[in-house]
Parts: structure tokens; sequence; C-alpha cells
């Protein structure tokens, strides 16, 4: 099975890798924009369409009052399909913060979910993970952020990165993790339990995980 990949309303500048035949691709309110300006046909459209300002031809419609962001509503929909990795294009670069933080907690709850999935804006990506590891290659350059979500992240290790961190706690109290460095070489963000916020620079790519 391939990825879902969500284009929401924010900005991003371009793929980071290409669309494959196995992918199922949902443009969300605004991010219907994208499709067309990639030449990208979704398989489904969903949303309020408030951002959009339109509502598209075959469009699957929901009230603008809901619990869910747009976001949120195609995170559902791709798990709901057996989709267990999410790429959320235009996801961070948006003018309502609050939506960036509601896409931190939709990582949050993919996670929760048995999934995985990535925020993609114009510079960063973001993840998260639970109980479990990233690693990335030598070649990375930049920072790397660690942050603690929800309750206190236990048998925290950073290895390969300026700073060490060798089974610590990170609370969500104190941002002990931010502005960390690739070194040249082959890195390692895990935690035993609990979840992490990591962002980092999109020309990095993916993690292996």
């Amino acid at each position: 099975m391939g990825k879902c990949v969500i284009f929401c309303s924010a900005e991003f500048d371009a793929l980071v890798q290409p669309l494959a035949a196995e992918d199922f691709v949902i443009a969300a309110d605004g991010g219907l924009r994208h499709t067309e300006k990639l030449g990208v046909v979704p398989n489904e459209i969903l949303g309020d369409f408030d951002s959009l300002g339109f509502t598209p031809e075959g469009a699957n419609v929901f009230p603008v009052e809901k619990d869910d962001t747009d976001s949120m509503l195609a995170v559902r929909r791709g798990l709901a399909l057996g989709y267990r990795e999410f790429l959320l294009y235009g996801s961070v670069d948006g003018p309502r913060l609050d939506h960036t933080v509601a896409n931190f907690q939709t990582l949050q709850f993919l996670s929760d979910h048995g999934a995985v999935g990535y925020l993609i804006g114009r510079d960063t990506i973001i993840t998260v993970v639970k109980n479990g590891s990233v690693a990335f290659p030598a070649e990375s350059r930049g920072i790397l952020s660690v942050f603690c979500m929800g309750p206190d992240a236990r048998g925290v290790t950073e290895r390969g990165l300026y700073y060490a961190l060798e089974d610590a706690v990170l609370t969500s109290g104190f941002p002990l993790g931010a502005s960390n460095h690739f070194t040249g070489r082959e890195a390692e963000v895990s935690v035993k339990n609990g979840s992490l916020l990591l962002l980092w620079d999109r020309r990095n790519g993916f993690p292996s995980r």
C-alpha cells in the first residue's frame, strides 16, 4: 500500500518526493489549489470549503461547525481506507498559528492510531515519534529540534548530534531539546515511553523508522 498524501491550505514550495501510482491523494479544502498547480488529480476532495471559497464538483462537503479540522477529516479518511503513512503538504506555514498547533496534535492522533505522519512546509518537516525511534543519514545538515508531546517522555536518547542525550526525561514544561545540530554523522533519536515532536530542515527529506 502507498501513502496517503494530503494537500492542506497553507504554503509549500514543492514535493519532497514524487507521488507514486499507489498513493491516495486527498485535497483538503484550499489544498485543491495546490493539486491544480501541480497538475495532480486528487482521489478525493473534502472539507467545509471556507478557505477555498467555493464548493468543487464531486467534493465531500462537511459543515463549518464541526469538531474536526479539514486536515483531521482527511487523516480520518485515510485511516479508514487502511493507510498507515501520511504526508501532509501545506500544513505548517499558513496564516493561522492555531491550525499549525492543531496539526501537531493531528500527528499525535496518527501515532496513537498506529500510523506515521509528516507535516511538510516550505522549509520544515515535522513528525511525532511515539515509543520508537528515527534515524537520519550522515549527510543531514542543519538543526533538529525535539520536544516532548504531552506527559513526560522517558528514556529519550539522542546520538550522533551536537548535544547528546542518553536515557533522559523530556517534559512539556521546558524546551531542552530545541536547536540541536546534525554533525555529519548518522543520527538517531529514540524514546522508550512517550511521544516526541521532531522538526528539521526539509532538504534532509524523511528519516528511516
